[in-house]
């Protein structure tokens, strides 16, 4: 029997609590557990953290990165974790993948060197899961670190390469249905879809708009860390990660947060020329309000007055915030589009923004790439068509309708706009590209795709219908 001594065991040591990477995790589970979006759980959190004294502004920019970076990539990092354990990924609990996806994130998409990502993501585990789930943690971690991302990339793409479109989601981070119906939309070759799927998971510079006869672009400008959009006179982006709220005609109303693409949807349907009385305009769908507060604006300098419907009375007090303080006539209505409480033929112009899974804006908000399913589009494609039924009822003879929806899914652009037409033949599609002077690539016409990769914008869709009889 051996006489050595034994070691004397080490002290416990308690846990260090990390708030950058306990705020990253936390923000991800309210993603995964209430179906939480990250661009509206992340905000109040980093401005709790910066309140509280927990985070500076280098650190709430790297909490953005952890739980951005985590969601665009998720797809791609379940497939290497995968590898890396000896069980389906669906018998993991899921606080523990979460964790072990924002430790591959640290490993396999930033420059945090190896040791410290997986030494601070033990730590958080050690937190949040306890002592005993760390240590499969620390396992699966340091397996995911033998190799950086091409390394895994190289090895899992081989049992795919007959399959592009998984191929392409396993690199890219998007489901194969998803990759599918983006290329069916976009056309051309695997290049292009490469470019769009890496402009995708491109973090998207915030841009602000500046409301016609309430702000300019160049007051918007005078400040730093600022640039001029790209296509629209109106647009402004932050350069540097700024904080709108820090701008003065944003804190005042006078400007607001809008993608550009958005900017271009509602000006193309301002410029539309139309014949007869202009003094009477809708937004049909306002919600949250951006598109109804720049159409506003625009409306008041000709004298016309918008009208704002909004279905959910939430959703229209937020139109009723943007738009206060316009300088012409406008009203906020709680009502449904599907069953209007106006006669037939009242508008001039109106403006169908619909409710859509939302594909053209996976840049800002990733996690709809693993939440959408294939089956929304039979959800969503009754209530499309019946808006634009309604919207095309609404308008009078000679006057517009704009369809426009924030998804490039061909089941929710040209579909819906093709089928309503058939039954309805006494409408004409009108050339939407002249009236976005200066965008570059926008088709063969007459509707309008933007894309994140050529454009720089969420992937907008609009055509412009008028009523001819």
């Amino acid at each position: 029997m051996s006489t050595r001594p034994r070691r004397p065991a080490k002290p416990y040591r308690r846990p260090k609590k990390d708030p950058v990477r306990v705020l990253a995790f936390e923000a991800l589970r309210a993603v995964d557990e209430r179906d939480a979006y990250a661009n509206l759980v992340l905000p109040p959190m980093l401005a709790k953290g910066r309140e509280s004294g927990d985070l500076d502004a280098r650190d709430a920019a790297f909490a953005t990165e952890l739980v951005y970076g985590t969601l665009r990539r998720q797809g791609t990092y379940d497939v290497v974790i995968g590898r890396c354990i000896d069980r389906p990924l669906r018998e993991v609990d899921p606080p523990v993948l979460d964790v072990l996806t924002l430790g591959a994130h640290q490993l396999l998409g930033t420059r945090i060197p190896t040791h410290a990502a997986v030494s601070a993501t033990v730590e958080l585990a050690r937190v949040v899961l306890g002592d005993g789930r760390a240590k499969f943690v620390n396992a699966v971690l340091r397996k995911i670190a033998a190799e950086d991302l091409d390394g895994w990339l190289e090895r899992v793409a081989p049992a795919y390469e007959d399959d592009a479109e998984e191929c392409l989601g396993i690199r890219h981070g998007h489901p194969r249905w998803i990759v599918s119906a983006l290329w069916d939309a976009l056309g051309g070759g695997r290049a292009g879809m490469e470019e769009l799927l890496e402009a995708d998971n491109e973090r998207p510079a915030v841009t602000l708009v500046a409301r016609p006869g309430r702000a300019t672009a160049d007051e918007l400008l005078a400040g730093d860390g600022t640039e001029p959009g790209r296509w629209s006179p109106y647009a402004v982006r932050l350069t540097e990660g700024g904080e709108p709220g820090a701008v003065e005609a944003v804190r005042e109303g006078r400007a607001g947060v809008q993608d550009e693409g958005s900017q271009l949807v509602a000006l193309a349907l301002a410029a539309a020329p139309l014949e007869g009385s202009d003094r009477r305009w809708l937004d049909a769908c306002a919600g949250p309000g951006g598109k109804a507060a720049l159409l506003a604006a625009l409306a008041a300098e000709r004298g016309a007055a918008l009208t704002a419907v909004e279905k959910q009375p939430h959703r229209a007090r937020l139109v009723a915030r943007a738009l206060a303080g316009n300088p012409g006539p406008y009203q906020v209505v709680i009502a449904d589009s599907t069953r209007p409480s106006w006669l037939p033929g009242t508008f001039d112009r109106v403006l169908l923004d619909v409710p859509c899974t939302g594909l053209g804006a996976l840049r800002r908000r990733p996690e709809s790439r693993w939440r959408r399913r294939p089956e929304d589009l039979d959800r969503f494609a009754p209530l499309q068509r019946g808006l634009l039924e309604q919207a095309l009822n609404a308008v009078r003879p000679g006057g517009i309708v704009g369809y426009a929806t924030c998804s490039p899914h061909l089941a929710e652009t040209r579909a819906v706009v093709d089928d309503v037409r058939k039954r309805r033949p006494g409408t004409e599609l009108i050339d939407a590209r002249p009236l976005m002077p200066g965008v570059e690539q926008l088709g063969d016409g007459p509707d309008v795709q933007l894309w994140p990769h050529r454009h720089g914008t969420d992937a907008m869709y609009l055509a412009l219908l008028r009523r001819t009889a």
